[in-house]
């Protein structure tokens, strides 16, 4: 009797696997890539834009409160006999002319600490530019997300008067004094800031008196 036995098989394992290209993280660079260039645009271009564009708002808000505030503090409580104080000779020419610089002092500070508080709450709530302002077309100007831009006061407020004598006629002299407010402020927007200078002359008084020009004028210019 023959026996007859099987030779085994032998399975020969191909590795047919291909190798993945990782699409994944390609996918997730490009990813980055576009936000980061949206991002430069964004940042480089709008947000540069509205940063100049809130520079001129702020700058006129800033100047207007301040105007609005000197004048409220100056109506209320200048009095040109008060403050200036005229000499005259026997003949009546002006020999002299005295500021009262206490008194000075005392009304521009009233100006700086009403202008702090205004300035602050103005920068506090900011004003809010539409992007569509910056196609400089008037029927996409408030269209679009708006931006909120901020300022900050920079350093404190500084004062200054300024005279000015002039001829007004015979034997008469036209007196005009002048408050010169400047202030340092901040503007800010996401990822920008820039330091702007905000100065105003305000008109304290415009006064014709008797007598020609004075020889001397004490403490008419001074700072705060």
């Amino acid at each position: 009797m023959k026996y007859y036995t099987k030779k085994p098989k032998y399975h020969y394992k191909i590795n047919n696997k291909r190798s993945k290209f990782p699409y994944g993280l390609l996918i997730i660079v490009l990813l980055i890539m576009v936000f980061n260039g949206v991002f430069y645009m964004f940042s480089k271009r709008i947000l540069a834009s509205v940063l100049s564009v809130g520079e001129v708002k702020m700058k006129s808000e800033a100047v207007r409160i301040i105007n609005e505030e000197s004048v409220k503090v100056f109506s209320e409580d200048f009095n040109y006999e008060d403050i200036i104080n005229i000499e005259k000779d026997s003949e009546g020419n002006i020999t002299m002319v005295r500021a009262d610089t206490v008194k000075q002092n005392y009304l521009a500070s009233q100006v700086v600490l009403n202008c702090d508080e205004k300035l602050s709450e103005l920068g506090d709530l900011g004003v809010k530019i539409p992007l569509g302002y910056l196609t400089n077309n008037i029927m996409f100007y408030n269209i679009g997300p708006k931006i909120t831009v901020k300022m900050q006061q920079v350093g404190n407020i500084t004062t200054s008067y300024e005279s000015e004598f002039e001829s007004a006629g015979i034997n008469q002299t036209r007196h005009k004094i002048y408050l010169n407010v400047e202030a340092k402020m901040r503007i800010v927007v996401p990822f920008h800031s820039d330091e702007i200078e905000v100065t105003t002359q305000i008109p304290v008084s415009d006064t014709i008196i008797v007598g020609k020009i004075p020889d001397t004028a004490i403490n008419m210019n001074g700072s705060n």
